[in-house]
């Protein structure tokens, strides 16, 4: 169980703190409630541009790294579609200084063409290197596309095209941090071997505003409205070719949001589908001699309406279609015969090893913190494996036949060029 209180700043900001008594380190993590799916159509890619750009130093501290490093600490940052997350992590002492440097770049972030231009030569590289040099690196820029034709997780968090970014004015990206890199959409939790008093003492200081307790719900992931999907007809296809090691398909139906019913349960039916050498892919299509070098089920895990996964390396000599159709044959079996009692126990058991095991550091804790909060409910971060433990067969087997449709399908296939 994670023990944390819960504060409201004068100037919005959401604060966490955790008494984290087994760690002599201190994290400072802050949430930005913007991501990939906040961007206008005509400028993507932003919400990673910001990623980089916060890195970029302020007039008072101009070199950002250096200082968290003299510290004897490390930091870094992740973009997905929803949102933007940063943390610090130092040895407790250090902790008004991480407070200090991550209230400084949210108000004065060095916003000027030098910085902005070496961070978007570092983005157009980082978008050859693991996008256009990876195999299968492209997956993304063209699955999302195909299973997406109005809401903005069409694109992905490099963006649409990446002339959107290399092509950015200052005007553009200062318009953008004004816009959403401000106290009141941002999320910030401490964990540290301190009393939370202390720690709420240190945040008002370096943020010079006042705070109270709150039991305030506010889900930042749903407060905006987003172009919704109709709903899909018929099957999509798209073929491309590549210079990769083996041909390749990706299965994706949509699935409900983070709120629906089925979140969790369709969460579990990936499980069943492909976690560990028992799961159902991996005996029919996986096992050595088969129709495949590796086969995964997930999901997407977007807040919004999200992505039922199947993906395949498919063995040189098998023909694609006869891999999707062992894939999906494990999928609408599912939906049709369901699974016992043992099955879903078995990957219950597993996803509470995982949950818990992903808490272990105190700065996951903190991650945690701010997770759960944007979501509009912090106490799942205690009690998420029970919400998953209510999970019957029956959940799992009508998450299945809701998922599993003919007509929903998108398929991405990869061939050898």
């Amino acid at each position: 169980m994670i023990d944390y209180r819960k504060y409201i700043l004068s100037n919005g900001l959401t604060v966490l703190t955790h008494e984290a008594w087994d760690t002599p380190l201190a994290t400072v993590n802050v949430l930005y409630n913007v991501g990939a799916r906040d961007e206008d159509p005509r400028r993507t890619g932003f919400a990673h541009l910001f990623e980089h750009l916060m890195f970029g130093g302020t007039e008072r501290v101009p070199d950002f790294d250096a200082v968290v490093s003299s510290l004897g600490g490390d930091n870094n940052a992740f973009t997905n579609n929803d949102y933007t997350n940063y943390y610090i992590t130092v040895p407790v002492e250090g902790l008004s200084t991480a407070l200090m440097l991550e209230a400084d770049r949210m108000a004065s972030l060095a916003l000027n063409a030098k910085a902005l231009g070496v961070q978007q030569r570092v983005v157009t590289e980082e978008y050859n290197q693991r996008y256009m040099n990876q195999p299968y690196g492209d997956m993304w820029l063209h699955l999302r596309p195909l299973c997406y034709k109005m809401h903005p997780y069409r694109w992905a968090t490099i963006g649409a095209d990446i002339r959107h970014v290399s092509e950015a004015t200052l005007e553009d990206v200062q318009t953008f941090h004004e816009r959403y890199y401000r106290a009141d959409n941002a999320i910030l939790a401490v964990a540290a071997p301190m009393r939370h008093e202390e720690m709420i003492a240190a945040v008002e200081k370096e943020w010079g505003a006042e705070c109270v307790p709150t039991e305030c719900r506010r889900s930042m992931a749903s407060e905006r409205n987003y172009p919704q999907e109709e709903e899909q007809k018929e099957a999509r296809r798209l073929v491309i070719k590549r210079d990769v090691p083996s041909k390749a398909v990706y299965l994706a139906w949509p699935m409900c949001d983070h709120w629906g019913r089925d979140f969790r349960a369709c969460d579990l039916v990936s499980d069943v589908l492909s976690t560990g050498s028992s799961s159902r892919i991996y005996n029919s299509v996986v096992r050595p001699g088969r129709l495949v070098s590796e086969a995964d089920a997930y999901i997407s895990g977007d807040a919004g309406p999200g992505l039922m996964m199947m993906s395949a390396k498919v063995l040189p000599g098998v023909d694609v279609d006869d891999v999707a159709d062992a894939l999906r044959a494990e999928a609408y079996w599912l939906a049709e015969e369901g699974l016992s009692q043992h099955e879903l126990e078995k990957v219950q058991n597993r996803y509470e090893s995982t949950f818990v095991y992903s808490q272990y550091k105190a700065a996951d804790r903190a991650m945690s913190l701010c997770h759960y909060t944007w979501l509009g409910d912090t106490e799942l971060v205690n009690r998420e494996p029970e919400e998953y433990r209510r999970l019957t067969p029956d959940d799992i087997q009508r998450a299945a036949q809701e998922v599993f449709r003919l007509e929903h399908e998108n398929m991405l296939v990869y061939e050898i060029d």
